[in-house]
């Protein structure tokens, strides 16, 4: 099970949505299509849904009025199924408030056909569990807030499905919050503030734009893990990419393609603090070669220092290595836009390796290990509300470098 909200701001920006008074049609303010005035049908309409609530309401006091031992009245149709609780279930089924949430939890032992009419009464009247009270009224939760960066980077989109998939596989519910740009991270703070304020057992963090000083208060109240980024601190626990290692492996090639004059391009500490440890791998494994290096730490956006680049590429520079894919397109797309070709007159490299036709574009890459990563954060997660963890945990993943074509010898 999932629940998802949306918190921050993503760069694209979202426009906050107005929320629906309970029981009104969205319809019944509306304009129809023919461009008359429906106020007056959603005035029916709304006369019929007070209604309905009415007659629910004198439902629910002939139920409670029938008592554990009757059947009670049925409650009406229109009644919303979010309003419907475990005393109305119990009362249509005519048994005792426990006997029913003992049966809908799977506890205990009932004669068949008492089981069967709990379970027919439940479904007939749309009842659904609340499970975070459930769970706060028994003292423990297996809920585990998520805080994402953008959905809409495929990166952590499919870190965002491969974490749901393991939480749903292991019983574990997932609440999450999705993050835009923020470089000072105060927006994810605050997304986090309010995934405690849902007194969520745990926390997954998936970004890499809020430090571990900003992070650490949050360690006083649950267990907090980072998902994809490596961290220092040791009240943070981690299931992270090996993301020096993919630099040092992207350098590597592109020194034994035969390039000298290389320029790294990367987000600065505060934009992406992955790619700059990417960066610097880069540059230390390209120094190491004997290759000069010029290194640009740009902003958050995928076009930040692209004019730099291409300044470097004009002065000599042979080859871009960018320390994500995004980036790589955006110098490519300037490339290509200068008269450049790639990589007739420049080579071009990004990572990340999960952007949708990177292989058919070409893309000189490194294919991140989202799936085991997503795998071991919810495993250690789960070992953590166990209490089963002692010091904090260090899993780290390397992935796998893809050649492409945007790479060449020179």
């Amino acid at each position: 099970m999932s629940r998802t909200d949306a918190g921050g701001s993503p760069p694209s920006g979202d426009s906050p949505s107005s929320e629906e008074p309970r029981g009104v049609p969205a319809s019944a303010a509306t304009t129809d299509t023919n461009g008359t005035d429906a106020e007056g049908e959603g005035s029916r309409r709304m006369g019929t849904v007070q209604e309905g609530a009415r007659r629910a309401d004198a439902g629910r006091s002939e139920s409670a009025a029938g008592g554990a031992g009757g059947a009670g009245a049925p409650r009406d149709a229109v009644t919303p199924a979010l309003r419907v609780t475990i005393s109305d279930v119990a009362a249509a089924a005519g048994v005792s408030r426990a006997t029913a949430t003992r049966a809908l939890k799977g506890e205990g032992r009932f004669a068949p056909e008492t089981q069967e009419r709990i379970l027919s009464e439940a479904e007939r009247l749309g009842y659904v569990r609340n499970t975070m009270a459930a769970e706060l009224a028994a003292g423990r939760t297996d809920t585990v807030g998520l805080m994402l960066r953008d959905a809409s980077n495929p990166a952590y989109g499919l870190l965002f499905s491969r974490l749901q998939d393991e939480a749903h596989r292991r019983g574990i519910d997932l609440v999450t919050v999705t993050i835009g740009a923020d470089e000072q991270g105060a927006k994810q703070v605050h997304a986090l503030q309010r995934l405690l304020g849902m007194r969520v057992a745990g926390l997954i963090v998936a970004t890499g734009g809020i430090s571990a000083a900003q992070l650490e208060p949050f360690a006083d109240q649950v267990p907090i893990l980072r998902a994809g980024r490596v961290e220092e601190s040791d009240r943070i626990h981690t299931a992270h990419y090996d993301d020096p290692a993919h630099g040092r492996l992207l350098a590597s090639h592109v020194a034994g393609l035969g390039h000298r004059a290389v320029l790294v391009l990367a987000g600065s500490p505060e934009a992406s603090y992955p790619e700059h440890l990417r960066a610097l791998a880069m540059r230390e494994t390209l120094v190491a070669a004997g290759v000069a290096v010029t290194m640009i730490s740009a902003g958050a956006a995928p076009s930040d220092g692209v004019d730099e680049a291409l300044k470097a590429v004009r002065a000599g520079a042979t080859a871009v290595m960018c320390a994500s894919d995004y980036r790589q397109l955006a110098v490519m797309r300037a490339l290509r836009d200068a008269g450049l070709s790639v990589p007739g007159d420049v080579s071009v490299t990004g990572c990340d390796g999960i952007l949708p036709g990177a292989d058919l574009l070409g893309l000189t890459t490194v294919r991140i290990p989202v799936e085991a990563v997503a795998a071991a954060a919810v495993e250690t997660m789960q070992s953590l509300l166990a209490g089963d963890v002692d010091g904090p945990v260090r899993r780290a993943f390397s992935g796998s470098l893809v050649e492409g074509t945007t790479a060449a010898a020179v």
